[in-house]
């Protein structure tokens, strides 16, 4: 089967536990709000106290969470990365298949899945605890270099490029991609990375990318200037530039035209992985032939269903394809 869009990228488990209160950070001494990057073990420690506490588990890692997205708007689409032989990876890739009809997820029998748990407290605050497990320990040799060929675009993001064996397999995709015609989607993914891997991003941008997604941080971390003009300096090096502007909504940019997208304004319950979701809205809108302004809309109307929910992906049936009929 012929595939519209391909993800390689580093697959985390979400755990999204509702907190009663926020003594339980201060017991298992947790800064509020912030990212804790841990090790399997501190990362089970926590996860023990917390448990009994109702929670959800979604499929998530910024590629996953695109990739879904397209999938359930109907793109052909196919996540690529590693796992765990435990109970994690199996529900990992049972979701990604419930998603998107099929996964090449590489399942690693001496690793934990990764992970990120997700304690938000009565205020809606998020305080995350990350380990990233056999997720970014993935061989070249389990590139799945079949599927990229047969893709018309390959997706990929900034936080394959930070470590682990990961970051070389990511390259060869890119090169894979290159050799067969495969258009690349590149989504920076975090101002940090820009900041610490600077050069490496705008190597990628410059030489692989087609398409390429920032924020307003992200756009002004990689050109240190106002994301106005900074669309205007990546738009010379790719076909088509998206800077996401919050609340504000978004720019576009190909052909020296830009165009101005307006958010959908709604009642937002998480807003954790709306940048994925307009990725995913508007790569399907890409793949599906649409104008640039109409892809524009639909990944902004998709990122604002997806802030009503808990969970980076839309999934109440028929949901996602109401939308694209409305637009």
């Amino acid at each position: 089967m012929d595939l519209e869009i391909c993800g390689l990228g580093n697959a985390l488990m979400d755990v999204l536990v509702r907190l009663e209160s926020e003594e339980i950070l201060r017991t298992l001494e947790l800064e509020k709000g912030t990212m804790h990057l841990v090790d399997e073990t501190q990362w089970r420690r926590v996860f023990a106290a917390v448990r009994h506490l109702p929670h959800e588990t979604h499929p998530g890692g910024s590629c996953a969470n695109v990739i879904s997205t397209t999938a359930m708007l109907g793109t052909e689409a196919a996540f690529c990365g590693q796992v765990g032989a435990d109970r994690f990876g199996k529900l990992y890739a049972d979701a990604i298949h419930a998603y998107c009809g099929r996964h090449f997820l590489h399942l690693m029998s001496s690793g934990h899945t990764g992970k990120c748990l997700s304690l938000v407290t009565p205020d809606a605050e998020r305080t995350m605890l990350t380990t990233l497990g056999c997720a970014i320990e993935l061989e070249p040799e389990h590139l799945f270099t079949e599927v990229i060929p047969r893709s018309r675009f390959l997706h990929v993001t900034g936080y394959v490029f930070t470590g682990g064996r990961m970051s070389d397999t990511a390259r060869q995709a890119l090169e894979h991609a290159r050799a067969h015609g495969v258009k690349v989607s590149f989504d920076v993914a975090d101002p940090w990375v820009v900041r610490t891997h600077r050069d490496l991003m705008w190597e990628i941008i410059e030489r692989y990318a087609s398409v390429v997604f920032t924020n307003a941080e992200e756009a002004r971390a990689l050109y240190d200037v106002p994301p106005e003009e900074a669309i205007d300096r990546l738009a010379e090096k790719c076909e088509v530039a998206v800077v996401k502007l919050g609340q504000r909504g978004s720019l576009v940019r190909s052909g020296g035209r830009t165009s101005q997208i307006e958010v959908f304004p709604v009642k937002a319950v998480d807003t954790t992985g709306a940048g994925d979701a307009y990725a995913g809205g508007f790569l399907h809108g890409l793949v599906k032939g649409y104008d640039l302004e109409r892809c524009g809309r639909l990944a902004s109307r998709v990122a604002a269903e997806t802030v009503t929910q808990s969970g980076a992906v839309v999934t109440l049936p028929g949901r996602l394809l109401e939308i694209t009929q409305s637009l």
